[in-house]
């Protein structure tokens, strides 16, 4: 069983309102010998599904047969999460750009110090979960440097970074001090966002969680067979020219779509004329990210994910 489940507190810096800016953790520590592993959530403020998840992973595990130990951080840009913003709003930085940090930095980067020094130091594994923000919504799992991990989450459609083709890999991210710096594997999760109901996607979250643990024997139990999995190599984003109503057209995530199709137009709210047509980039592709919704966007905006099947790998 889980021999202690502690809450970590670590303070960093003090706000200008006299309250300590503070990392929440918690600590299943098992009974027998085992990896520690990190799982993390809203690393950008406005997308919660992850952290969610982690409060229902909590309540799922919390009395069972475990081995090593699991550190939950369920928030881990509290300041950005606490407003729905996907930047750090005392500074307007993008927390997951500014790793490894700096102790004496601006805020974003003290933060990304205490992350790097008092969380990231200490794990074998890294799970780390996004979503699409508040408006698009995503499903796909990045593989970096553990490929078994990275199926056993079950996505259906996974993503391997190659040099030289487009993707969505960007410098000062976390796993520049887990992966880069300490040999962490490493997980990156791409799952849920948009207007409409979470639920269904941090229940996917959680039995893909369980699924990751009980590959790693961590936790009792079968692991489950992976799905009928896509692996692409080359990702493309594609954000609306103009703002107004996206209004989407295109198939579901994890869906074919092919060359001609539209992705999605955008309509004026006001004369109700289509501003702009946003069709596929490639000939033979899947659906990666999308908006489910006719949501207002502004120009550049996030819009449409869509991974090349050309090339691609079971």
């Amino acid at each position: 069983m889980v021999k202690a489940i502690n809450k970590l507190r670590h303070k960093f810096t003090t706000h200008a309102d006299g309250s300590d800016a503070l990392l929440f953790v918690h600590e299943l520590v098992g009974e027998q010998d085992g990896p520690t592993i990190g799982i993390s959530g809203s690393i950008h403020g406005n997308e919660n599904a992850g952290s969610q998840a982690v409060l229902e992973l909590f309540r799922a595990i919390k009395d069972k047969p475990l081995k090593g130990r699991i550190l939950l951080l369920p928030v881990a840009n509290p300041r950005a999460f606490a407003v729905n913003h996907r930047f750090t709003p005392l500074d307007e930085l993008n927390l997951n750009r500014e790793f490894p940090g700096d102790p004496r930095g601006n805020y974003t980067q003290q933060l990304a110090d205490a992350l790097a020094n008092h969380y990231f130091n200490e794990l074998d594994y890294h799970i780390d979960l996004h979503s699409g923000t508040d408006r698009p919504t995503v499903d796909y799992v990045y593989i970096w440097n553990d490929e078994p991990l990275s199926r056993a989450f079950g996505s259906k459609c996974l993503y391997r970074p190659v040099e030289g083709k487009a993707g969505t890999v960007y410098a000062g991210t976390t796993k520049s001090v887990t992966m880069d710096r300490h040999g962490t594997k490493v997980v990156t999760v791409e799952l849920g966002g948009g207007i409409v109901d979470q639920g269904p996607y941090v229940e996917r979250t959680v039995n893909g969680l369980l699924n990751m643990l009980r590959h790693l024997g961590v936790i009792e139990g079968a692991v489950q067979p992976n799905p009928k999995q896509i692996v692409v190599t080359e990702l493309a984003g594609i954000r609306p020219k103009h703002g107004g109503w996206l209004e989407p057209l295109c198939p579901a995530n994890g869906e074919v779509i092919k060359g001609g199709q539209l992705l999605g137009r955008v309509v004026s709210p006001y004369d109700f004329e289509v501003i702009e047509e946003i069709p596929t980039p490639f000939e033979n592709g899947v659906m990666i990210m999308q908006h489910l919704t006719r949501n207002v966007v502004e120009a550049g905006d996030y819009g449409f994910m869509v991974g090349n099947l050309e090339g691609s790998t079971d």
